[in-house]
């Protein structure tokens, strides 16, 4: 279930009507904290957008940020495989833990922004690229590229690359806004096909990031 109106998913409530909530970051699956709602917090969660849980102590629902502001925006919400425990993936506006940490899980002290890059989204990319080289459908783009074999993709990667580099060395001479954003364009144009050119021999990206991971450890 996505925030976009859908309804809400029916997850079995204790004795107590009470389920818990993991909340995870969507943008690089961080876990942020832990907490309990009730069918009344749920309703609320997806008719407004910003997650709400029961507060037990309280006795009430109670909309995450309604004091400090920093609300929790939601993505999606999804029941487990018992459909007693509830993934509730967010967009955070700040610190989750009220100690100021971005994480409930954080030692106190830890920086409230963790400098995530968002590279999780990747695996949607990808997923799209793997879904695109599984049904070819006539009017994509990946699909034609996958058509033209590893020459293709290959050499869109080899031009990409330039790109990046010649938007590299005008950021270089002088910096600005555009600058900036022409690089970022270029570097996404190349990490795109460079996907495609692995989805074209079959190689999973997680060969990938297992050989950085090996490198990372000597």
């Amino acid at each position: 279930m996505s925030a976009t109106g859908a309804p809400a998913p029916q997850p079995r409530y204790g004795p107590d009507g009470l389920v818990p909530a993991v909340v995870q970051d969507a943008t690089d699956g961080r876990v942020l904290m832990l907490a309990w709602m009730d069918e009344e917090a749920l309703e609320a969660t997806v008719a407004t957008g910003e997650v709400h849980f029961h507060s037990r102590s309280r006795r009430r629902l109670w909309r995450k940020g309604e004091t400090s502001g920093n609300v929790l925006r939601l993505v999606d919400v999804a029941v487990d495989c018992d459909a007693d425990a509830l993934l509730v993936r967010v967009d955070p506006t700040g610190p989750t833990c009220h100690r100021g940490t971005r994480s409930c899980f954080d030692p106190e002290g830890s920086p409230a922004e963790a400098g995530s890059q968002g590279f999780a989204w990747l695996e949607e990319l990808w997923s799209t690229i793997a879904d695109r080289a599984a049904t070819r459908p006539e009017d994509s783009y990946t699909a034609k590229l996958l058509e033209g074999g590893v020459d293709a993709a290959g050499r869109k990667v080899t031009e990409e690359a330039t790109e990046v580099l010649l938007a590299a060395k005008n950021d270089a001479a002088g910096p600005t806004k555009a600058t900036r954003s022409a690089l970022a364009g270029e570097t996404a144009d190349l990490l795109y096909h460079a996907l495609v050119l692995l989805a074209e021999r079959e190689v999973p990206p997680a060969s990938v990031i297992a050989e950085l991971r090996r490198r990372h450890s000597e």
